[in-house]
């Protein structure tokens, strides 16, 4: 009968256009030649629809996969194939060429799921029949006692008793799980109802906004607290952080006044980092200076050191190493250098000399005297053995702007050279030209200062210089510690790695 087959699971194959589905046998019609099957599966895929109907002409290949035994359920069956979406080898039908069912040996296909046997072993009983006769009442009869005989499948019959067994079947393994234990798994990974899934998508957007980042970390701070259970330092400690210059392990604690005066300096400086360099008055200064030049630093090795940190100081302010490269010969920087008649002067025809070396344009104004310093005349000399040019007249610097101009017009002492025609020519034309101005070893007081300053470079200790004078650096002119110490300075080195670093107000 059509209605013993009522609760087997097969496959449906309706060729290509249709392709493959499985599911468990719901109603055979034989009036009109048509097929069931609920919960089904489209090509692995359980389909939105709870059950579907095949008309006759439409199916190529029946497959049986299931025949449920007499204590069988089909709801656990249905748990355990369908949702799976793996159902077991089984029987295989399809049509012959003559239009007659026969009997063949078909390996399966590769459109259709993998068949894993699960409550029978079927290898070697395949049953092939026309599609006209696959949903009948005779293709169901025809078979029936040949899937009885089969080994592995069991036929249900009205009087059938758990007592009477084929002498040839075999009872399936236990796999260690009751039914309805595999029920439970089965159902609890597979068993929600399409119907529930959300048709729309997931607002990630509004989710994230419920989530307050500022509470939760709060709550985090909040639990590490008071359980003390921090991951660095103590619960209430932040981890120190160093910069890449920066020592991780200290012997002893930094002394940042490590430079002490014998008077209250006037005026303090400090490093980048951190160091304090106080001010010293001019007296102090000079003093310095004679008992360095008796101790054998002579004025031509101080000449000679400040024209090195001067040149030094001018070449990073021109562009250092991007603005004089051997590339950039068209980019010659120009720097006009003012010098006055006394040692500060010298300094600067010193610079004048360090700056021509590196293919520096080096414009030197100085004016004539008939007599002139030693010190000059021998920087002079130097200086006409380069590539400078030397003028004594305003009207031959240029008339455009240059890259530079270095200052040292200014004196300590000679104050009568600022009434000097000359001195106010200099003094307007390099306030008319809109180069900066860097300013070496300036005077203390403003009132002396004609020229405005950018920079100003102080030698060993700085002078209590104003506002005028710019921003201050600071360059090491080569005076031992202990010339320090006779002069009642109590001094430790400052600059480090450098010869010139800048000074900061405090």
């Amino acid at each position: 009968m059509a209605t013993d087959w009522l609760g087997s699971i097969v496959s449906i194959n309706c060729g290509e256009s249709l392709g493959v589905y499985q599911g468990r046998v719901s109603a055979v019609d034989q009036v009109s030649q048509t097929i069931s099957l609920t919960r089904p599966f489209h090509n692995g895929v359980k389909c939105l629809v709870p059950e579907v109907t095949f008309r006759a002409g439409d199916i190529t290949e029946l497959k049986i996969l299931e025949i449920p035994g007499p204590g069988d359920s089909r709801q656990c069956g249905d748990s355990q194939q369908m949702e799976t979406g793996i159902p077991g080898v089984g029987c295989q039908v399809g049509p012959s060429q003559n239009g007659t069912g026969k009997v063949l040996k078909k390996p399966m296909s590769s459109s259709a799921p993998q068949n894993i046997p699960r409550r029978t072993d079927m290898k070697n009983q395949d049953i092939v029949i026309s599609p006209q006769q696959q949903c009948s009442k005779s293709y169901m009869d025809r078979h029936m006692e040949t899937l009885s005989q089969s080994k592995g499948f069991r036929r249900r019959h009205n009087s059938w008793s758990s007592s009477s067994r084929h002498p040839n079947q075999v009872t399936p393994k236990k796999s260690g799980l009751k039914n309805g234990q595999m029920k439970s798994k089965d159902d609890e990974c597979f068993g929600d109802d399409i119907d529930e899934i959300p048709d729309t998508d997931f607002d990630f957007e509004g989710n994230l906004a419920l989530f307050d980042k500022a509470a939760v970390f709060e709550e985090i701070e909040t639990y590490e607290r008071r359980s003390g259970t921090r991951s660095r330092g103590t619960p209430n400690e932040k981890p120190a952080r160093y910069r890449h210059d920066e020592n991780i392990l200290e012997s002893e604690p930094i002394v940042y006044r490590r430079i002490v005066v014998p008077h209250n300096p006037n005026k303090e400086f400090c490093t980048d980092s951190g160091l304090v360099v106080p001010s010293v008055s001019y007296e102090l200064h000079k003093k310095l200076l004679s008992v360095a030049e008796k101790h054998g630093l002579t004025l031509e090795r101080r000449l000679e050191m400040t024209g090195v940190c001067a040149s030094q100081m001018a070449l990073s302010l021109l562009g250092g190493p991007n603005r004089l490269n051997p590339k950039n010969v068209h980019q010659r920087p120009t720097v006009a250098l003012l010098c006055g008649p006394h040692v500060k002067g010298a300094q600067g025809i010193s610079c004048g000399r360090h700056l021509s070396n590196h293919d520096v344009h080096v414009i030197l104004f100085l004016p004539n005297f008939v007599k002139m310093l030693e010190s000059i005349t021998n920087e002079l000399n130097l200086f006409s053995k380069t590539q400078g040019q030397q003028v004594s007249s305003v009207k031959d610097l240029p008339d455009t702007p240059v890259d530079l101009v270095i200052n040292c017009l200014d004196c300590h002492e000679n104050a009568f050279l600022r009434d000097q025609p000359w001195y106010k020519a200099v003094v307007d034309w390099a306030n008319q030209n809109r180069a900066p101005v860097l300013s070496i070893d300036p005077p203390i007081s403003e009132m002396e200062l004609g020229i405005d300053a950018k920079w100003s470079l102080a030698l060993g200790l700085p002078l209590p210089l104003g506002e005028r004078a710019g921003r201050v650096y600071l360059c090491d002119i080569g005076i031992p510690q202990k010339v320090f110490q006779e002069v009642g300075i109590n001094y430790h080195s400052p600059f480090g790695c450098k010869f010139v670093i800048p000074l900061h107000s405090t």
